[in-house]
This record gives C-alpha cells, sequence and structure tokens, in this order.
C-alpha cells in the first residue's frame, strides 16, 4: 500500500482526497492542515452584507477524514524534502511515496508587519466573523479597503450594503495602486463594476497606495490621512511559506510551475492555487473550479502512476467567473456569455450552495440567502 500525503485541505485537497477514497485498499491517505476546518472562501465577504453565518462556511476536517477514511494531523508544514520523500512539520516528519500539494493562498503583506499588525484580512471564516463582530461593537468614521481586485470589491460592497441596512452614511474607499480595477479583466466589465461601485457611493482611489497605518489611522501616498477608520488589506496573495524553498520554478506569488500532468517530479504533484499551469499562451488563474478539477486530476494522475499507467494530461475546461456584488448587479463572463444583474448573482450562490460541504451547512446557506 502507497502512502499519499497532501498538504492543505481546501477544494483541490478534499478533491483529490475524494478520488483517493475510491482507492482505499491500495493507498494510505494523509491530510496535513494547520486549520481544523475546510473553509468555504468564496462567501466570506456575504458574512458582512448579507448576515451569512461563519458556522455555515467551515466544515470539520474531522468530520471529512472519517468520512474519506485519511488521517488528518493539524499541523502547519514547514517543509518539503523532495528527495527524501518527507514533509515536515513542527511536530514531526512525516514521509510519503506520493505527495501533493495543494496548500492554496493566504493574504500577502509584501513583508510590512505595520499592516499585518494593524488591518483586517479575510482568509477564512474566523477572519470574517472577526471583522462582523468588530463592525457591530464599533462605529467608524470611515472604511478602507485596499486592493481593487475581486475580493476588495466584494468587501466593498458588502460593507456598503452592512453600513446602508443600519442607516449609517459613512465613506467606503478602495484604494488601488494600478490605474484601474480588475488588472487584465475586459473593459466592458470594468466599466460596469466602476458604475456600479459609484452608484453604490463607494469611491476608487486609483494610482494610490497605503503609506502608513495606525491603530484606527491609514495615511495614503498621496499624504491623505483618514481617522477611526476601519482598514481592511485585500491587496493580494501569497502561497505558504514552506513553498518558498520548494526547489522549482515559480512566480512571484510563490505558485510551483507544474507540467501538463501537474507534476514538480515524478511523485510530487501540484493543485489549486499553489500550482502555476500554462493555459492559453498564459497561466490558469485562481479558481475554485481549477482547484477542484486539479486536486481530481491529481490523485488520478497518482493512481494511475502506481499502477504504472500512463499519465493522463490535465486539461482545464474554463466554465467562466463571476464578480459579485451585494447589490446584486453582478456581472461575469459564463460559457462566453457576457452577464450582468440579478442572474450573475444568482448563479453565484446556487453554485456556491452546490459545492458547499455538508447538510446543514447547504440548508443554512440557504436559508441565509433567501
Amino acid at each position: 500500500m502507497k502512502k499519499v500525503v497532501i498538504i492543505g485541505c481546501g477544494f483541490a485537497g478534499v478533491s483529490a482526497a475524494e478520488r483517493l477514497f475510491r482507492f482505499k485498499r491500495e493507498v494510505e491517505v494523509t491530510v496535513i492542515d494547520r486549520n481544523p476546518y475546510f473553509n468555504f472562501l468564496p462567501l466570506l465577504p456575504d458574512v458582512i452584507g448579507r448576515d451569512i453565518e461563519p458556522d455555515n462556511l467551515r466544515f470539520p476536517i474531522r468530520i471529512l477524514s472519517e468520512k474519506l477514511g485519511f488521517t488528518f494531523f493539524e499541523e502547519e508544514v514547514t517543509s518539503v524534502n523532495l528527495e527524501k520523500n518527507s514533509v515536515s512539520t513542527h511536530k514531526q516528519n512525516i514521509p510519503y511515496d506520493y505527495l501533493l500539494i495543494s496548500a492554496g493562498s493566504e493574504t500577502n503583506f509584501y513583508g510590512n508587519n505595520e499592516v499585518k499588525q494593524y488591518a483586517w484580512k479575510l482568509d477564512d471564516a474566523a477572519d470574517a466573523a472577526l471583522i462582523r463582530k468588530t463592525l457591530d461593537e464599533n462605529d467608524f468614521d470611515c472604511y478602507i479597503i485596499s486592493g481593487g481586485g475581486y475580493t476588495g470589491i466584494e468587501i466593498a460592497t458588502n460593507l456598503r450594503r452592512y453600513l446602508d441596512k443600519r442607516n449609517k452614511h459613512k465613506p467606503v474607499i478602495i484604494v488601488e495602486k494600478a490605474n484601474s480595477l480588475l488588472g487584465p479583466l475586459p473593459e466592458w466589465m470594468k466599466e460596469h463594476v466602476s458604475g456600479n461601485l459609484k452608484e453604490m457611493n463607494i469611491e476608487v482611489l486609483t494610482n494610490n497606495s497605503v503609506a502608513k497605518t495606525a491603530k484606527n489611522t491609514v495615511t495614503l501616498a498621496n499624504q491623505k490621512i483618514f481617522a477611526n477608520a476601519m482598514f481592511i488589506w485585500a491587496a493580494g496573495v501569497k502561497t505558504a511559506d514552506f513553498i518558498k524553498d520548494v526547489p522549482v520554478e515559480k512566480t512571484p506569488q510563490g505558485r510551483l510551475k507544474v507540467d501538463e500532468y501537474l507534476k514538480i517530479k515524478d511523485n510530487c504533484f501540484v493543485a489549486g492555487d499553489s500550482s502555476y499551469f500554462t493555459y492559453k499562451n498564459g497561466f490558469l488563474r485562481m479558481a475554485v473550479q481549477f482547484a477542484i478539477t486539479q486536486g481530481d486530476a491529481a490523485a488520478v494522475n497518482i493512481i494511475r502512476s502506481i499502477k504504472g499507467k500512463k499519465l493522463s494530461r490535465f486539461r482545464p475546461a474554463d466554465l467562466g467567473y463571476i464578480i459579485p456584488m451585494a447589490n446584486n448587479k453582478s456581472c461575469g463572463s459564463i460559457l462566453g456569455a457576457n452577464l450582468k444583474g440579478i442572474f450573475p448573482t444568482l448563479l453565484h450562490y446556487v453554485m456556491c450552495a452546490y459545492r458547499s460541504y455538508g447538510i446543514k451547512n447547504k440548508l443554512g446557506l440557504l436559508k441565509n440567502l433567501i
């Protein structure tokens, strides 16, 4: 029986574990994650504006381990030795025959300890619950979100929804270092999002950045100071710290460059946000749909490798993406069709309910959303 170790129990890790469970007589699976819960990341901003219960966004990995027959260690990985086929945590060294790195991503503070100390982040359900609790217990004069990507926009619109429901007419401001929101996304989408943010009375400051921060105070690069401010950092993500020492080619975010089979070595595969997969003269973006399919594909190739069969190339199917906004004027591109308004909003939440784990969580989400 071969020993398979999975680092990370997010969408990719769970998908791989589900596939490997079908071959439980041939593999012994161990999953390592520093958190006790699988966190349903796509709905974290909705804890702020749509009153979604944080408990409906997390599912105990212990229950998954019982259901899928893997051993679970709630530990943080400190290093991976590809030559010795070993994973190290603070507590132990774990040998493997096959390894899947699917450790996801986390907020990138770019080495700025000041921002790390004073800014709120949104990496898991506990972070979302803390932001909501802080909002309920405090009355800030303004709300600053650093980062004009998907997450920053979702946070800003949910903050506005939260404030409007309480008749608090306070400034919500997105600060973006680039000259526009949403980076390389299509111009029609940028225009729709910008127009909707303006309609929601959310200010956008492009070509700007946070220069300094202290407790409840934010100073921008243009020297503008915001006092009694809630400051949320959504200006980028990176891979887990241990990945920086894995001796293969990486992106600036730390994503590991994989081959067409999702390998970085014959017995080491990478899936989800940890992987950098070449696709259409570019690379595959970080997305739930790709994490799930990559986790499954990597597990299939682990089994094929064990059986001495030819590996299968990973062929992504890009179904599209949606930028959900809390006033239901969302937008997206699905199967090549450009969508705006309530339909992409509903599609987003239907898919979220479908992809969440546990009947209790699914029903809880549907109740919250309805």
